[in-house]
């Protein structure tokens, strides 16, 4: 949990620095064109910080202990039992999230926005989702992504289903 932690800090951090530099960069460029004007210190956008923000969302990866091998067989099995999980490259990135929040959430395990960032809903969802399709599992659905967590998500993430 804590490599976990240490790594959505970092996308945060690295989020947040892409798109503060993005909008500092679209601020000079507009001081620079429009020299004394009021465009030049008007603020950015709630929707500029969004696209920007958007724009950065697709570089998240969590495969939560899965190798490329067994996060491919995950997006297999998305796609094979109906949702989309995007492309199948091994990499769970925000759309193979997108889709197991879609399976979640259509068994009762999610409720929270189709955001594709694992956090702790959609590892509860996971977890609750593991606890009823494996046998004799009984996952605490606690939103933590730990150990019992990764292991049942790897025995069932297994590489045929591609």
């Amino acid at each position: 949990m804590r490599a976990l932690t240490k790594s959505l800090v970092g996308l945060t951090a690295a989020a947040g620095i892409a798109v503060g530099g993005l909008a500092t960069a679209g601020r000079a460029t507009a001081g620079t064109a429009t020299s004394g004007t009021a465009a030049a210190s008007a603020p950015e956008s709630a929707q500029q910080r969004a696209v920007g923000a958007e724009a950065v969302a697709p570089l998240a990866v969590v495969n939560l202990g899965l190798n490329t091998a067994r996060a491919k067989s995950w997006q297999c099995w998305l796609r094979n039992t109906g949702y989309d999980p995007g492309a199948i490259d091994g990499q769970l990135g925000t759309q193979s999230w997108k889709a197991a929040q879609r399976k979640f959430e259509g068994y009762g395990f999610y409720d929270d926005s189709i955001d594709g960032i694992v956090g702790p809903n959609t590892i509860i969802g996971l977890q609750h989702y593991l606890n009823v399709h494996v046998s004799g599992l009984n996952l605490a659905a606690d939103g933590i992504a730990g150990p019992a967590t990764k292991k049942a998500f790897w025995d069932f993430a297994r590489t045929d289903r591609c």
